[in-house]
């Protein structure tokens, strides 16, 4: 059960990496970015930067996918907490027939054999289901960077910027001068490429 927490809980966060370092540009706005000087070069480079939190609060397709994987993550509870229970009665039972002395020996044993093979079926459906858990991410992590570098080569046909930095209240970056925000651009242009490729009547 703490794993398949743990692997959602990564889902927040999907974007951060992929975005981190890339060059953005294109047709859908026109923010402001920064320049600097690099080190031996007299040519400026162009600076913004994608708050991530504002990216994964409004990106449709990551919202929808966190959603998915949330209902898929309590359904796969509530199977294993039913096993789980059914495996609790089953030993209540036997305990209580233990008690009351209307047990054989032969029978416990069976019982007890029969509860093992409860708990060792719950563990192996436990890890099968986590397994399939993290199969999952990983399609959708490559479905999203694809998505991603679909939407980068329109959107760098124009802009040209040189770097694109992640931004996250809680990251490294201490302060962030908000003219050089471009997450309502990324997010207009990501919202409207995840409309087009999920609708096979605009897919080119």
């Amino acid at each position: 059960m703490k794993n398949l927490s743990t692997v959602l809980s990564a889902l927040a966060f999907i974007g951060v990496v992929i975005l981190f370092g890339m060059h953005f540009s294109g047709k859908y706005g026109n923010p402001k970015a920064a320049s600097l000087v690099a080190s031996g070069s007299t040519v400026p480079a162009k600076i913004a930067y994608v708050n991530i939190d504002t990216l994964e609060a409004h990106y449709e397709y990551l919202k929808n996918k966190k959603e998915e994987f949330a209902k898929r993550q309590e359904t796969m509870q509530a199977e294993l907490q039913g096993a789980a229970e059914k495996m609790q009665n089953d030993y209540a039972e036997l305990q209580r027939k233990a008690q009351a002395g209307s047990l054989s020996q032969s029978e416990g044993q069976a019982a007890q054999k029969r509860l093992e093979q409860m708990q060792q079926s719950l563990e192996t459906r436990r890890q099968a289901l986590t397994e399939q858990l993290v199969k999952e991410q990983d399609v959708f992590n490559k479905d999203l960077q694809k998505r991603i570098d679909s939407f980068l080569t329109d959107y760098n046909k124009t802009k040209n910027y040189d770097y694109i930095l992640s931004y996250t209240s809680s990251g490294s970056i201490m302060f962030a001068n908000k003219q050089l925000d471009i997450s309502q651009d990324v997010i207009k242009g990501m919202n409207e490429l995840a409309k087009k490729m999920d609708d096979p009547t605009k897919k080119k």
